[in-house]
């Protein structure tokens, strides 16, 4: 029983890395907590596709005289590798978001900016009633 299930040992990595990452979405208001939860789950993402794409005792796909080889599909690695840089452009446009909301509120904590906003909300609403009371005499 135990080297069953150790035997599928990186589906258990898997699992636990997207566990944390979805922790770490779900359960932080820190938005650059977030961001690293988001790159923790696609980085699991990534480890279960390739994963998938590994086939035991199979060779790379390079042509030789051995035709009657089982050889290994290159897709999966080549996808990963594309999704790889798109998760890392994806990282880089949160934290430079994270860091456009640090400087227009002070803070990155997702119940201080939603304090602000109900804040200014509720400010621009007496405005506005200020303002239509004047026009409307």
């Amino acid at each position: 029983m135990i080297s069953s299930s150790m035997g599928i040992w990186n589906y258990w990595i898997v699992f636990l890395l997207m566990m944390i990452g979805l922790f770490l979405v779900i359960g932080r208001k820190n938005f650059l907590k977030k961001i690293v939860g988001l790159a923790i789950f696609q980085t699991s993402v990534f480890l279960l596709y390739i994963t998938f794409g590994k086939i035991t005792g199979a060779t790379p796909p390079i042509l030789n005289e051995a035709l009657d080889k089982v050889y290994s599909n290159p897709l999966p690695h080549v996808l990963i590798l594309t999704a790889i840089v798109v998760g890392v452009a994806t990282t880089a446009l949160g934290l430079s978001l994270v860091l456009r909301i640090n400087s227009e509120y002070g803070s990155i904590e997702e119940d201080d900016i939603s304090a602000q906003d109900l804040v200014d909300y509720h400010d621009e609403i007496e405005t506005n009633k200020k303002l239509k009371s004047k026009f409307v005499k």
